[in-house]
């Protein structure tokens, strides 16, 4: 059920992307005002992460996590009504709202039903989920417009999230995953303290600068850089985030199996991050620079590597903060992670009109991609729980740690 919450969080969190040439020619949109529209979503969905996470962990991570949904279908129905920028940037700001819920609660939750040794195999899961979500979006997107059009496809789309809520209502969670905050729960200034978090921080804001570059602009990248017809996008960015989740199943297992053949999860979850950071540089100057075979090869290697490295990317979190803390590091380490996806948007839509072309967007992002290897092996720790020391949480409490 998590898993398919986040899928559906990307599917409609895609899908104007997917319509972007569409809107762009009814609306008479350009392009740094499309970047605009792409950017809107995560200045909401950045800043309200660190207030999410305290909600998860103050009334339940389960309810927290269906109001959110509830939001978030609601802008994606209604986006279907719009006439003008100013309702798009309404909306998508009202979506950003509504998709925040999402990793803070899933977070939450699995570090509070799933051992360490499961967690690359339950954040594979929930990855294959979110990152085939563009895909099918592109897809199922591209079938729908030809029928009802872009406005009817987000209506569709809006109404078929709904239908999550039927079977989540009957879901039984043990108490761990339900129970509230107390005197015991970590205090906001003993995560803030804590190195790991803004190593956690920094590796997911290099890995999300490419992933909603390339979520946002490979649509127009195929269609208007290397010349594919709609068709033909719609088919390669779907193969493309299918490679993309299924490479995030297949790394989840594979890391709790070498964790369980008495390897290091440390140094697993640290060797595939390097890896997949310096594979995604090549693979950005390869869609820069090369031919279109070369291009397309470095579209479908990226894919393999930022699945390779979504397990961890939660994962790790969730082992160093434990049950009691997830739900808000992963609101900071979400909230400041996601600025990226605000600023990477807005620069790309920027670059493409000044130069009329995407080569200096992906030298831009594989600039970035570097940056995540310091976040991931310079600042994150020995990868084990962290002791919440009793002597920093209120007297009364030092019992129960």
């Amino acid at each position: 059920m998590l898993s398919l919450v986040l899928f559906i969080n990307y599917v409609d969190r895609g899908a104007v992307p997917t319509a972007a040439p569409l809107i762009q020619h009814d609306l008479h949109l350009t392009n740094e005002q499309l970047g605009r529209l792409f950017s809107a979503f995560f200045w909401v969905y950045a800043l309200i992460q660190i207030p999410v996470g305290w909600l998860a962990e103050r009334y339940g991570a389960h309810r927290v996590l269906a109001a959110g949904l509830v939001i978030w279908a609601s802008a994606t129905a209604l986006t279907g009504a719009t006439s003008s920028f100013a309702m798009l940037i309404a909306l998508r700001m009202m979506l950003g709202l509504g998709e925040s819920a999402g990793f803070p609660c899933v977070s939450k939750l699995l570090a509070s039903v799933v051992p360490i040794g499961g967690l690359g195999k339950a954040n594979g899961i929930v990855g294959f989920g979110y990152l085939i979500g563009p895909g099918v979006g592109i897809f199922a997107a591209g079938l729908l417009i030809d029928e009802v059009g872009w406005r009817g496809t987000f209506v569709v789309f809006g109404l078929l999230s709904l239908l999550w809520l039927v079977p989540w209502a009957f879901v039984k969670l043990p108490t761990a995953a339900t129970a509230r905050s107390d005197a015991s729960t970590p205090t906001w200034g003993m995560i803030l303290k804590q190195r790991g978090l803004w190593g956690t921080t920094l590796g997911l804001f290099s890995s999300n600068y490419l992933w909603y570059f390339m979520l946002s602009w490979l649509p127009g990248y195929l269609v208007k850089e290397r010349g594919f017809s709609m068709h033909e996008m719609e088919h390669l960015g779907t193969l493309g985030y299918l490679i993309n989740g299924s490479s995030a199943l297949l790394m989840g297992w594979g890391i709790d199996r070498y964790v369980a053949r008495r390897g290091s999860a440390n140094f697993g979850y640290k060797l595939v991050m390097v890896v997949s950071h310096t594979g995604s540089v090549l693979c950005m100057l390869a869609m820069a620079m090369g031919s279109q075979s070369t291009a397309l090869a470095g579209m479908f290697g990226f894919q393999v590597l930022m699945g390779a490295c979504s397990p961890g990317i939660y994962a790790m979190s969730q082992i160093l903060s434990g049950p009691r803390a997830a739900g808000r590091w992963v609101g900071i380490q979400n909230s400041l992670g996601n600025l990226s996806g605000a600023i990477s948007p807005w620069v790309t839509g920027i670059i493409i009109d000044r130069t009329g072309h995407y080569t200096l967007a992906f030298i831009a992002a594989a600039m970035v991609s570097a940056l995540g290897i310091v976040g991931w092996i310079g600042l994150v720790p020995n990868l084990v729980p962290l002791k919440w020391k009793w002597r920093d949480l209120p007297a009364q409490a030092p019992a129960e740690v």
